[in-house]
């Protein structure tokens, strides 16, 4: 009787594998906008600094503070307000439709693909917020600024990346994207849920039948910004007159829009909408809100009250602690338990870095703490204060890992962008192309006929210096 034949091995799924041709090229046309935006949010930040701590600090608050805008729709806001209510809603536009397209034809699209990243980004914002709650409840502080570090700033972290040159494989950047997709996410719904104050449902209904009409028009495949522009600043006003925090206007927007492609066509409507927006977001919103909002005065007394207070050393172990720790044990627990198994080429440390990198928690950290602690100014700037430390400890931390590194990456970066027989497309994803390795042939044997006829033409000059005159 023949033996029953043995039960097939379950197939293991690669963690931080090889990406796709196509969500390479988009993570790359992406990334490239992100960082130039991430260094204009670092000199916004710096600027802001060096403008509230010089002689004219005064003129810092007196322009920040400065109420402009129509009173009679309730809009009359404050520079300040305008960043984040205003300009941070284009931010969060593009975070929509990021969202969207990582759920359509991105790393969330297949279930089993996405169970990791977001385990990964849930911890990642679980445990900063537990670190932040134990601190607080230990030192007697306030608990209102529990979300603080709970976000990850992927322009400031790719800005990062810029300064040092260190250049990270596509998948751990796809990594990268990915967390700050899902991080955004949870960040909206807690925006959403614990920052709305009391809801006007008049403006909250025009809202929703704004964004209905939205839908509607993008459905009909109606073209024309001039009429999707108004439509959307109607939105937003009516969406921050509900009660509602208006950015939660521009991340409803984003969601609405197309981003699965058709056969032909090389890009999405959402991706060239984003493609169109993302600029006006990482290269204008972005460092705008960064220039009223990071603007905070810097001294020694203040920096030692950064890490002797609850609630700013909570933020702080928040953002450099708990982050790290999260996304790493997440990632590795969900890879344990789904039976994901890390790419040959990187190891566990190189996700302990970039974990570490996600703890730079700038934009939405100081959004959310200011709506946490609105009305305290002089808390809201202690906050602001350890958002900046955290932010700056944990890219430091993040340096020093990724240096370690570096030139294991660089030559994984080579690796995939190498193209031998210049066809456009990285020899990496031509492996199982017989007509790529008879173009290669090809070449080779052009080379090796050159060779040969150098060779020939190397030994007859020799012979003749040899021979006697």
């Amino acid at each position: 009787m023949p033996a029953p034949a043995p039960s097939p091995t379950p197939s293991r799924r690669k963690f931080l594998g090889l990406l796709s041709l196509p969500e390479r090229q988009y993570l790359a046309d992406a990334l490239r906008t992100e960082t130039v935006g991430g260094v204009l949010l670092l000199l916004a930040t710096v600027a802001a600094l060096v403008w509230a701590n010089s002689p004219v600090g005064d003129s810092y608050a007196t322009v920040r503070d400065f109420h402009i805008g129509p009173s009679v729709l309730g809009l009359n806001l404050s520079i300040q307000h305008w960043a984040a209510d205003g300009l941070l809603a284009i931010f969060f536009f593009v975070a929509g439709i990021e969202l969207k397209r990582e759920l359509v034809a991105g790393e969330l699209r297949d279930p089993k693909a996405a169970a990791l990243p977001v385990i990964a980004a849930l911890c990642g914002m679980a445990v900063p917020a537990l670190v932040y709650t134990l601190v607080n409840a230990i030192g007697g502080g306030s608990m209102d600024g529990w979300a603080v570090p709970t976000a990850t700033d992927i322009a400031f972290a790719l800005a990062v990346l810029a300064v040092i040159g260190a250049s990270l494989p596509s998948a751990l950047r796809a990594f990268l994207l990915t967390l700050a997709v899902v991080d955004d996410l949870f960040a909206i719904l807690i925006i959403a849920v614990f920052f709305t104050s009391d809801l006007n449902f008049l403006a909250l209904g025009g809202a929703l039948v704004g964004l209905a009409l939205f839908w509607l028009l993008l459905r009909k495949k109606v073209r024309g910004w001039y009429v999707y522009v108004p439509l959307a600043l109607v939105v937003w006003g009516l969406m921050y007159n509900s009660g509602v925090h208006a950015t939660i206007a521009g991340v409803a927007m984003g969601l609405m829009v197309d981003c699965s492609r058709r056969e032909g066509q090389k890009h999405s409507p959402g991706e060239h909408i984003e493609h169109l927006v993302r600029p006006l977001s990482a290269g204008v919103a972005v460092p705008l809100f960064a220039l009223f909002s990071a603007g905070v005065a810097v001294s020694g007394k203040s920096i030692g009250e950064v890490f002797t207070q609850p609630v700013t050393l909570g933020v702080v172990l928040g953002l450099v602690v708990g982050k790290a720790v999260g996304i790493f044990g997440g990632t590795w627990l969900a890879a344990r338990f789904t039976r994901a198994e890390l790419n040959e080429d990187l190891t566990w440390p190189d996700v302990f870095a970039v974990s570490s990198l996600a703890g730079i928690g700038f934009t939405v950290s100081l959004l959310i703490g200011e709506l946490a602690f609105e009305g305290d100014q002089a808390l809201t700037g202690e906050v602001k204060a350890a958002v900046l430390f955290g932010s700056l400890i944990a890219a430091v931390l993040a340096t020093v890992l990724l240096k370690l590194r570096v030139r294991t990456y660089e030559a994984l970066v080579a690796d995939e962008e190498r193209d031998e027989d210049m066809d456009g497309i990285p020899d990496v994803y031509e492996r199982d192309n017989p007509e790529y390795h008879l173009r290669m042939a090809a070449i080779y044997e052009k080379k090796a006929a050159e060779h040969r006829e150098r060779a020939q033409l190397a030994g007859a000059s020799r012979d003749d210096a040899d021979s006697p005159a």
